[in-house]
């Protein structure tokens, strides 16, 4: 919840003039601004490769839901990707896992990407319960998701203890979860998709640990959090050049 239109044109201004030096080929940047700039930055990067993605989204296309947007309106906007059960949508407004696979459902029909957000908190963790948790809002969030292409899905990794903290989970803690929720895609579609569908990190990811986190075998990119409100830490992130472990 960042950024007057006012604010967005500043970022644009000089985030814009920076990603000339990005190469594209082989990866993406997606922006996922509030509902109320998602026109006014569909017309500002129109002539660029960004594409655009929405906070959240109801599974219905219209009807009674008052305060919700649904995935048509969206679609209509040139949104290609949804963000759905991110933490503070579980933890804060108290979405559930039934709640979020609807919605996720509603997205896939509709011809959007959904991306799914799992993650434990710092109690579930300390009592050691992290795979446990991580899988069962994986199986829960897909579970009216049953025959999938890898490109028509994301999953990011996000532990809670690690958002807007300044704490990120070493690439190490990360790469074990990733690595773990790459096996359960295979259990729950196939190994072909497990392999195609990208899996991010997201919890204080900044410039300065893009680069070790990004060397994981399982970690194909990041949900950034904080630093993408700055456009100089956001296109540095972004341009990040690694080798694969």
């Amino acid at each position: 919840m960042n950024k007057t239109l006012k604010e967005v044109e500043e970022y644009f201004n000089k985030f814009l003039e920076k990603i000339s030096q990005i190469d594209f080929s082989d990866r993406e940047i997606i922006i996922a601004p509030p509902f109320t700039a998602l026109l006014y930055c569909k017309n500002l990067i129109k002539n660029s490769p960004l594409k655009l993605g929405a906070q959240n989204a109801c599974w219905e296309k219209q009807g009674a839901f008052t305060g919700e947007i649904s995935p048509l309106m969206l679609k209509e906007l040139g949104v290609e990707y949804v963000i759905l059960g991110h933490s503070e949508r579980r933890h804060i407004f108290g979405e559930t896992n039934e709640l979020i696979a609807k919605r996720v459902e509603g997205v896939y029909k509709f011809g959007l990407i959904p991306i799914l957000c799992i993650g434990e908190t710092l109690e579930e963790r300390n009592k050691g319960k992290t795979l446990e948790i991580v899988e069962n809002q994986l199986i829960e969030g897909l579970k009216y998701i049953k025959d999938i292409k890898g490109d028509e899905l994301v999953i990011a990794y996000e532990p809670v203890w690690a958002i807007g903290t300044g704490i990120n989970a070493t690439p190490e803690q990360a790469e074990e979860v990733q690595a773990f929720i790459r096996e359960k895609l295979k259990d729950i579609y196939s190994e072909e998709v497990s392999k195609q569908i990208r899996i991010l990190y997201g919890g204080s990811v900044t410039p300065d640990n893009i680069q070790d986190l990004m060397k994981k075998p399982n970690i194909d990119g990041a949900l950034v959090g904080g630093a993408s409100l700055d456009p100089e830490k956001f296109f540095k992130i972004c341009n990040v050049k690694v080798e694969k472990e």
